[in-house]
């Protein structure tokens, strides 16, 4: 089994609605090439005009976050799971009379 990158919900209607996209790569910035590569509409989300992630994107392996291990360098075994995780941001602010 390869790795699976799970698609999150706000991203979905760039992949066809699928939740999960299996990946031959050995390292995490591979999968995210690769991803790419599959559905091109995601790269203006997920990278950066020089190719990079985009800090609003957090990206785990398993369960940990790639920024606290080698980054898009993280390895990757057959069995991992990527996961991509989009910052949402805003809300209703209240204001107190």
């Amino acid at each position: 089994m390869s790795p699976v990158i799970r698609i999150p919900t706000p991203l979905r209607e760039y992949v066809d609605g699928s939740t999960e996209i299996e990946v031959a790569a050995d390292t995490v910035g591979d999968a995210l090439t690769q991803l790419v590569q599959r559905s091109p509409r995601l790269e203006s989300f997920l990278l950066d005009p020089d190719g990079r992630l985009r800090g609003f994107v957090s990206v785990f392996v398993n369960e940990d976050d790639i920024r606290a291990l080698d980054g898009p360098a993280t390895r990757l075994a057959p069995r991992d799971t990527v996961l991509i995780v989009p910052t949402i941001a805003g809300g209703v602010t209240s204001r107190r009379a």
